[in-house]
């Protein structure tokens, strides 16, 4: 069973910092393209992809956040678990939303996230920005 939890979420005002974490475990799936990702969700906004990477270390980033956001990765020993961490810098209003990890195969686009149909997500982490 593939479960993910998403954790650091909270209040920030706009230029400051905020990492996320996202225990993953049970997510054994090794093709090309397996990885993980961040997705957020902001007031009226359509769910927006925010970082990904796979788990060979390729990393992709969304427009908005390229300079700001870090994505990373740590496995236990075992492989069992995995920890994907988004560092988040010089925030700003705009990334303000819901924040969602998300484990699978392809990127996700749709107007609503989650979507289970699409891999497999946590319940979300929510990030607030504030001037």
């Amino acid at each position: 069973q593939v479960q993910l939890a998403e954790s650091g979420g909270g209040s920030v005002e706009a230029g400051r910092s905020l990492t996320l974490s996202c225990l993953v475990s049970g997510f054994t799936r090794d093709f090309y393209d397996s990885h993980y990702a961040w997705y957020r969700q902001g007031p009226g906004a359509e769910c927006e992809i925010v970082a990904d990477i796979t788990k060979s270390g390729r990393t992709y980033y969304g427009d908005s956040v390229k300079g700001r956001f870090t994505i990373s990765q740590t496995s236990s020993q075992d492989s069992v678990k995995t920890t994907i961490y988004l560092e988040m810098n010089e925030m700003k209003n705009d990334d303000t939303g819901t924040y969602y990890c998300k484990a699978g195969d392809s990127q996700y686009v749709g107007e609503t996230c989650p979507n289970s149909d699409f891999g497999y997500w946590g319940t979300g982490t929510q990030v607030t920005v504030s001037s």
